[in-house]
């Protein structure tokens, strides 16, 4: 394996990390089913710059970067997804309360 191809597999490995290190925080918002102390503007923002990062993989024919940006998509856009859903419903709920 020549460096390129090194560097392209350490790349690849760090992207799949990436996209690990959004499964704590999902598992916690999805068992607490609440979207306290998730700030939706940087889990809204990180899922934003990986669609953009896979549209650029496809650009550039990078099948690391787009399979690790589409990984980091799916669990940091499960967040993003579990926040909004959370915050909807305590909104409504505090809106019936309030109402």
């Amino acid at each position: 394996m020549n460096m390129k191809q090194t560097v392209a597999v350490i790349f690849g490995l760090g992207l799949l990390g990436n996209a690990v290190l959004f499964v704590p925080q999902m598992l916690a918002v999805w068992r607490k089913k609440s979207d306290e102390g998730i700030s939706l503007i940087t889990f809204g923002g990180f899922s934003v710059l990986q669609i953009i990062g896979i549209v650029h993989g496809l650009f550039q024919r990078d099948l690391s970067l787009t399979l690790g940006m589409a990984a980091s998509l799916l669990t940091c856009g499960s967040v993003t997804f579990l926040t909004l859903l959370y915050r909807v419903r305590r909104k409504r709920a505090a809106g019936r309360i309030d109402g």
